[in-house]
């Protein structure tokens, strides 16, 4: 019954009254996604109103907001960002665009949550990220929207790994057949599509904050593109290995067209041997350990996650010979920062927040450092060099 009510909550939840200085969000394009990464969310925060949306598409745009709530109908993107009563915009926008949007919003003084990735390459990432707008006092916030990364149980996660003692990492994302066609901008190159685009990003983002570090170099990256002359270098499935500075290894994979089973997203991180302190042992005997760390469900935890750790011990003799071996496993949950402890424990949140919902709630509290955005599109870039599909186009705007 807790998943059911929980996953219920998720989409029926509360609605208190909103605040009288609320933040009023504006919405560029009628994204699938903007439901679920916004409007959702937004109704549970009373001090969030979602004011007014714009889509190519005025008609569009029109059902669109009679759909979900949303108080007024743009004409244009411009039009919400030159309006004074609207504070924030959200940019769900096809990623070849995000770069643009973004620009012009900041420019506008508008705060932005922006859609991952947040540009189309590194390139657009250094310009976007220094302008000089960033750096005037009362500088708008401008926040890359890695929902995962405001969960409870990622940051518990994290909380239980240590980047020096990481051997190596893997990690996995996928998206079924059924859920995914040509006809979608994920398969649009001049929109900046593929699938490190759009789930490999999680799993290039994981295996950067685990470690700590950018990677000193991709060494492999073996994706499968479409030929057919029309959707050319956008890889529907890839894997790719990376090599980081403490001499570790992350292999990230993902693929559009997965089985037709959806199976959620996972890390595993394996930490280098170390010799375990035993008083109880003979002479000459020494106790080492191996140890797996495991986050079942990492993109969308709130459906449902689980922290296992297993231990994998020897006691071994000074020649070297196995005496003892054994396992021994854990497991955890978080779905709320009281259940995650610890310094998180004080943070507000329920149990059917979903990752939106936290990341809503941190916008303006929880800063994600600009180099941070810049690094994950460079190790973007690097996987499509190596792939040899090359880095997603960069925008015409300046």
């Amino acid at each position: 019954m807790g998943l059911i009510s929980r996953i219920y909550g998720c989409f029926h939840p509360p609605t208190p009254p909103k605040s009288s200085d609320a933040i009023r969000f504006g919405v560029l394009g009628a994204a699938d996604i903007a439901p679920l990464a916004l409007f959702k969310p937004a109704k549970t925060h009373p001090e969030v109103i979602v004011q007014a949306i714009s889509a190519r598409d005025r008609k569009k745009a029109e059902e669109y907001a009679k759909t979900h709530g949303v108080l007024e109908v743009k004409d244009t993107y411009q039009e919400i960002l030159d309006d004074p009563n609207i504070d924030a915009v959200f940019i769900p926008l096809p990623n070849g665009l995000h770069f643009e949007w973004a620009v012009r919003a900041i420019r506008a003084g508008k705060h932005v949550l922006l859609e991952k990735p947040c540009t189309s390459n590194s390139t657009e990432a250094e310009i976007l990220f220094s302008l000089p707008e960033l750096d005037q006092p009362d500088e708008p916030v401008l926040l890359e929207a890695f929902h995962n990364r405001f969960y409870p149980s990622w940051a518990l996660f994290r909380s239980l790994v240590k980047p020096a003692e990481i051997e190596r990492i893997e990690t996995r994302s996928m998206i079924p057949w059924w859920a995914s066609n040509k006809n979608q901008i994920h398969f649009n190159y001049n929109l900046s599509g593929g699938a490190i685009m759009a789930m490999g990003t999680y799993n290039f983002a994981a295996l950067r904050l685990l470690f700590g570090d950018s990677p000193e170099e991709c060494v492999s990256c073996d994706a499968k593109a479409f030929t057919d002359g029309i959707h050319d270098k956008c890889d529907y499935e890839f894997e790719a290995t990376f090599r980081f500075p403490n001499g570790g290894i992350g292999i990230a994979s993902s693929t559009l067209m997965g089985e037709a089973i959806i199976k959620p997203s996972w890390v595993t991180v394996y930490i280098k041997e170390a010799i375990i302190p035993n008083d109880t042992l003979s002479a000459g005997q020494t106790q080492y350990q191996e140890r797996e760390l495991t986050l079942q469900g990492l993109v969308h935890g709130v459906f449902w996650h689980r922290i296992d750790v297993k231990e994998i011990n020897e006691i071994r003799t000074k020649e070297g010979a196995v005496i003892r071996k054994w396992e021994e496993t854990s497991s955890r949950k978080a779905y709320t920062w009281k259940e995650a402890g610890g310094e998180f424990a004080n943070l507000p949140g329920e149990t059917y927040w979903m990752s939106y919902r936290h990341q809503l709630e941190q916008f303006t509290q929880y800063w994600v450092e600009r180099e941070d955005s810049i690094a994950q599109m460079k190790m973007v870039d690097m996987a499509y060099e190596k792939s040899g599909l090359g880095p997603r186009p960069t925008s015409w705007f300046r």
